[in-house]
């Protein structure tokens, strides 16, 4: 394959056009490459036909781009100015001052004076991967794995413990360069400390996990700032894994970004048959699997785990409701874009399809919080509320913010420990002998967050109870900007 100095070399004195026939300006210069083709030294070298232009006698073939790519072309048509077997001046598109000036002749004459060129063939974002590929010019370190002849590449990730249980997606590099492409920041960049085997993530092993859970690059920033929240000591992410418990990192999307790549806060949000809920999710999950080493019966150690376990991702639906963002419960702005980390297991229901009262609906909503792990386990774990647009409707009528509502669920759930002690009732489990008599809470200050999604049919709320060491003991909820 040539590099610049062979073909530049191979020139010695005179001219190289790079044109494609699927460009009008090129076939705009094609009378003018004859003349110049004529007049003395002439390369034309043409991406797509080897036949144009018509009018030039000898056409270089390029369609395997390798002389376009290593003479960094990006417009067609280009000229190059070559003496001595160097690049001494070139112009792009079609100017005939500047094509004369560097052809050292007057050409032009009779076409108009500028017309725009095309993009070249090269960098087109598929042929610019593979190039990179061929050139081995990619930028990527991980270790490459090579298969056998007769192996299946999705066997060969089960195989090797690479999945999480389901298919992955084989992340080739042509792939993985696809997937960067949904970021500006550079493929060596250290993302963090991965737990529990502590091993540093870039972005490039980022980026192979989000390609094997199914990501498309637009998805990759999303992926990033979870992370970073993931990763984030009050996060505990280590904690999340060793606890016997059920608990998994759910992840809650705010902002434009959330519509843009499509994310669901509708029907089923959190559910399947979402690509970009489901596979955000799945790359974080796998991240950790695959660099930190956190797999099930290793440092994992969940007794049942849940299947938010595989993925737990979604958007809250901004768009259909009356009250402020979870975002900015974290100190940012409306229309900010953000990815909120929370520990918690699956989903808890609340139904009621009766109340129409605000007071009712909230008293409903706190009997089953207090539910939540154990009716006696006082304070017990984080949570978060996920309030249905029909319910959140009742609030709406009754002039109820967000903050109303959090305020009386707080008050419904602060009482008398006495019912709460370990025996009453004739349940061991329980708040211990000392709490007689005194007051208790079943959240701590700043414990209950509350995310408005789902489909617009159904009163049927949710919880989603967090792990019981959360709060101060364990994890807290995490929320980071989402950036390129």
């Amino acid at each position: 394959m040539p590099n610049p100095t062979e073909v530049l070399a191979a020139t010695g004195d005179g001219l190289i056009a790079i044109v494609k026939r699927d460009c009008p300006t090129c076939e705009l210069a094609g009378p003018v490459l004859a003349t110049l083709q004529q007049a003395g030294q002439l390369d034309v070298y043409s991406q797509d036909d080897p036949s144009f232009p018509e009018q030039v006698s000898k056409v270089i073939d390029d369609r395997e781009l390798a002389v376009s790519y290593n003479l960094d072309v990006e417009i067609v048509p280009t000229l190059i100015r070559v003496q001595s077997g160097k690049e001494t001046d070139r112009t792009y598109g079609w100017d005939s001052a500047e094509w004369s000036r560097v052809a050292g002749q007057p050409v032009g004459e009779g076409l108009p004076p500028i017309r725009p060129g095309c993009g070249a063939a090269n960098v087109e974002p598929a042929a610019l991967r593979m190039l990179k590929i061929r050139h081995g010019e990619t930028g990527l370190t991980a270790r490459s794995v090579t298969l056998g002849g007769e192996e299946d590449d999705i066997e060969a990730a089960f195989a090797r413990d690479w999945s999480d249980g389901l298919p992955v997606v084989p992340p080739t590099e042509a792939r993985v360069l696809a997937m960067l492409e949904g970021t500006s920041r550079d493929s060596q960049e250290i993302l963090g400390i991965v737990p529990p085997n502590l091993d540093p993530c870039t972005v490039e092993k980022a980026a192979i996990n989000a390609v094997m859970a199914g990501c498309k690059p637009e998805y990759f920033p999303v992926v990033l700032a979870a992370l970073d929240a993931t990763l984030d000591p009050a996060f505990n992410m280590h904690g999340v894994l060793a606890t016997t418990m059920y608990v998994g990192p759910v992840f809650v999307v705010n902002g434009p970004i959330a519509q843009r790549i499509g994310m669901n806060g509708k029907h089923n949000a959190l559910g399947q048959g979402n690509r970009a809920n489901l596979t955000i999710g799945r790359a974080v999950q796998l991240i950790i699997r695959n660099v930190g080493g956190g797999k099930p019966g290793g440092i994992d150690r969940a007794a049942l785990g849940n299947p938010g376990k595989l993925s737990y991702c979604f958007a809250e639906d901004e768009a259909g409701s009356f009250w402020r963002p979870l975002s900015t419960d974290f100190g940012f702005n409306e229309g900010d874009n953000t990815v909120s980390v929370f520990a918690g297991y699956g989903l808890q229901g609340v139904v009621d399809q009766k109340s129409r009262d605000p007071e009712s609906l909230a008293r409903s909503i706190s009997e089953c919080l207090k539910a939540m792990n154990h009716p006696k386990l006082w304070p017990a774990a984080d949570a978060i509320l996920v309030v249905c647009p029909e319910h959140e409707r009742t609030f709406k009528a009754a002039g109820w913010s967000k903050a109303d509502l959090m305020q009386r669920l707080m008050e419904l759930m602060t009482g008398p420990a006495d019912a709460l002690v370990q025996g009453e009732g004739g349940i061991t489990e329980g708040l211990p002998e000392s709490r007689r008599g005194t007051s208790a809470s079943k959240f701590r200050d700043g414990g209950l967050l509350i995310v408005r999604a789902g489909g617009g049919a159904g009163m049927f709320s949710g919880i989603i109870t967090g792990w019981s060491a959360s709060g101060d003991r364990g994890s807290l909820p995490v929320t980071k900007a989402i950036g390129n």
